[in-house]
């Protein structure tokens, strides 16, 4: 008979994921170390690395290491289905998608979950910088996704997505740590992996730069790159009522602030060729390859079916800037379910649309047909597909995909 709780940890074969297994241990519980395998299509291969074979090593070295089980589960046909499919056609769309978002609540916190639990785990735990809280509403636990203690590594966001139900299965065990104190721990515990660097690029490929994973894809395909004036009367075409609090704006000033703005090819001129619009992204600044504009040129608009990119001269171009997002009402996330905002409701927080972008307060409407973000400071580089999070404090509230 188990006397001791029993969890599985996602063993990464870095650092953060070790000392989470390492501490665990510690702790007292029963840990077993499980490596996902997430992504061995060599048909969008880029170069001859192969990480996940290096990482699974190290993953492996570290089980050994601590004297746990360990196992290797190959989830590379849910990663194709749940998250590279779905990333190629928003980007196809000319969507922003964040795998790494999808990567936690598609993967580890569900499939990854389920083959734990297969295994009689009572929790899964990974080395996400953040924390859990628990608090009770109405006499019932209700689970709280905290900001990690290093401001500098905080993760919530990339967990954004994340259920109750799945919060309460979930542990973070380097959450209230710093990351020079995870280096030090692994250190002292002689783990292979205490000064392995911290991996780049995407959640599932490694070593792969976007752009480039896009073109095995997504074709190349030649349109214009077209510069917006900044003087453009669609940015001026709604009249903010003065004096009268942004909960009571009807919707069509609502929708005025908050949804993209549709460009047509001759409200600007034409600056060169680009090889594919769905390779762009709002907000983007490299990769256009046209000099001799000045200031920075940055994308604030792509149309896919098209084939345009349209942009701005500078950082402070109104195209590029807006102090206002929508997401539909099937897109909306709580984690705290007790404070769901009903139609007609509304609710200040602090809000992202990316991570470690520092959070801007915000003033949520909800109405019948979806939620209203409305921020307090114009920000920069809104794109249809980004995550919004809110937050209240440390507490990261709910999340939702911008229309």
């Amino acid at each position: 008979m188990r006397t001791k709780p029993r969890v599985v940890v996602g063993l990464s074969g870095g650092v953060d994921s070790s000392v989470a297994a390492h501490l665990l241990i510690e702790q007292g519980y029963e840990v077993i170390g499980m490596f996902m395998k997430n992504w061995h299509d060599e048909s969008v291969t880029i170069s001859n690395e192969c990480p996940w074979m290096e990482d699974s090593t190290d993953a492996m070295l570290v089980a050994e290491k601590l004297g746990i089980p360990f196992q290797a589960i190959d989830l590379s046909e849910e990663y194709r289905e749940r998250i590279v499919d779905y990333m190629f056609a928003e980007y196809e769309a000319g969507r922003t998608p964040n795998p790494d978002i999808l990567c936690n609540r598609e993967i580890k916190f569900d499939i990854f979950l389920k083959a734990a639990q297969k295994l009689k785990a009572d929790f899964v735990a990974t080395g996400h910088y953040c924390q859990k809280g628990e608090i009770e509403v109405d006499g019932k636990p209700v689970y709280q996704l905290l900001a990690g203690a290093d401001p500098n590594k905080d993760q919530s966001y990339f967990l954004c997505q994340l259920s109750q139900e799945q919060l309460a299965k979930a542990l973070f065990p380097i959450g209230h740590l710093q990351k020079p104190e995870v280096r030090r721990i692994a250190k002292e515990a002689d783990l292979i992996t205490a000064d392995k660097k911290d991996s780049q690029g995407l959640c599932f490929i490694g070593k792969v730069r976007l752009p480039e994973f896009l073109q095995q894809q997504l074709k190349p395909k030649k349109g214009k790159i077209i510069q917006i004036p900044e003087n453009l009367e669609v940015y001026y075409n709604v009249q903010i009522p003065a004096g009268i609090a942004p909960e009571d704006w009807d919707e069509e000033i609502l929708d005025a602030v908050s949804l993209p703005i549709h460009y047509t090819p001759n409200q600007g001129k034409v600056l060169g060729e680009h090889t594919g619009a769905h390779y762009f992204t709002v907000g983007q600044r490299k990769g256009l390859q046209v000099g001799g504009t000045g200031k920075p040129l940055f994308v604030i608009s792509t149309d896919t079916k098209e084939n345009v990119i349209y942009t701005g001269l500078g950082e402070d171009h109104p195209g590029l800037l807006r102090n206002a997002l929508f997401v539909k009402s099937d897109q909306i996330h709580w984690i705290r379910e007790d404070l769901a905002l009903k139609p007609g409701e509304s609710a200040r927080y602090q809000a992202r649309i990316r991570y470690r972008q520092p959070l801007s307060g915000a003033t949520l409407i909800r109405k019948e047909k979806g939620l209203y973000v409305l921020f307090d400071q114009p920000q920069k580089g809104i794109a249809s597909g980004q995550f919004v999070a809110w937050h209240q404090g440390e507490e990261c509230i709910g999340s939702g995909t911008i229309f």
